[in-house]
């Protein structure tokens, strides 16, 4: 590797040259006057949270998984226990097995967003850690195997009986492949994406980045599709179907109150999920929701302008529609308590976040 190949695996150079890694705030902020634009013409600077009446603040921020799940057919979503603050380890111990649920399990926040607080929970030591740390009340998951996961954004006007998919995210998990050589250290070094997660990953195995993977031997770092943590994300809107939207507006229509989201699914195959069998919900996400698919390498910043704008006047046709059926917007004061309350959940889950 010459020395410009190693200036530009370095991780600000990474983050400078592709525009997925940019903040939030940088994305966002060319296009704002459009989201000031729909305001205005809803006359709320919080209408969004008219989009799903089902959901707390339309899902928009602070909405709570614990409120959620329950709105879910248990078929689609896997086992999830919920627990509050301060939690006795002992005794999320003793339900996790009274419940026969086996490990690996996945810890999460009950209320947060891109990967924050979430870990894998590979034994029972793992679990009590995770409880000791919680700094948010908390769920705790049965692991999905299958190995494919795909976020489908879907949206309903009220008025209509049937919905659509706007856009489908695949996850291709962080990993690595072994040469015989290297070990899993040396070839996080080798990926600018993996190097990104450099840090987060020495906490997370320590010693055991040491391994020397055998030749071919494919290794996941984090199992979990979060583009936060390191999964890339593919554009897989193009496998939009009659049959694939026929099963996704068949689900969303069994959760009240949901006419705006991504649902967030792991499954066996593709062929699978257009025929409604082997998936299973993880996570539905509301007016919050970014179209994910934006964030595919081989996409320009002015394809995720355009994109997000889509999904906004969707979102905000939706949500007019609904507030003229009666569905309320935030007041001014509770759309300002929502970001101060989010402002405090951000900061506690800074320290759930390896």
């Amino acid at each position: 590797m010459t020395w410009f190949q190693r200036l530009l695996h370095r991780p600000f150079f990474i983050r400078l040259l592709h525009w997925e890694y940019w903040s939030f705030n940088t994305v966002y902020i060319p296009i704002y006057l459009v989201w000031l634009g729909l305001c205005l013409r809803a006359r709320s600077l919080f209408f969004f949270a008219a989009s799903n009446p089902g959901i707390k603040n339309g899902g928009f921020l602070n909405e709570s998984k614990k409120e959620i799940f329950p709105l879910i057919p248990s078929s689609l979503h896997p086992a999830t226990v919920f627990f509050s603050i301060p939690a006795c380890p002992d005794q999320v111990c003793e339900t996790i097995g009274r419940l026969a649920m086996s490990y690996p399990l996945i810890g999460k926040p009950d209320v947060g967003g891109r990967g924050r607080g979430v870990k894998i929970l590979r034994n029972s030591q793992d679990l009590v850690t995770y409880v000791r740390q919680a700094t948010l009340d908390f769920h705790i998951q049965e692991f999905v195997p299958y190995e494919m996961e795909a976020g489908i954004f879907y949206y309903r006007y009220p008025h209509q009986e049937t919905g659509r998919i706007s856009g489908i995210v695949g996850k291709d998990f962080l990993q690595v492949t072994g040469d015989g050589k290297r070990c899993i250290r040396e070839l996080i070094s080798t990926s600018p994406r993996a190097i990104l997660q450099k840090a987060a990953l020495q906490k997370e195995y320590g010693e055991a980045l040491g391994e020397v993977l055998a030749e071919g031997t494919r290794r996941i770092l984090v199992p979990y599709g979060n583009h936060a943590r390191g999964a890339m994300f593919t554009d897989e809107s193009g496998r939009i179907d009659e049959a694939l939207t026929d099963q996704m507006d068949a689900v969303c229509r069994q959760i009240p109150g949901f006419y705006f989201g991504r649902l967030d699914i792991r499954f066996k195959s593709w062929e699978d999920l257009r025929a409604g069998r082997h998936f299973c919900i993880i996570e539905v996400n509301g007016a919050g929701s970014e179209p994910t698919h934006i964030y595919d390498p081989g996409h320009s910043l002015f394809f995720a302008w355009k994109e997000i704008i889509r999904h906004w006047v969707i979102l905000f046709r939706i949500s007019r529609q609904n507030h003229r059926l009666g569905i309320p917007y935030l007041s001014f004061k509770e759309g300002i308590h929502m970001f101060r309350e989010d402002k405090i959940i951000s900061a506690k889950l800074a320290e759930m976040t390896p």
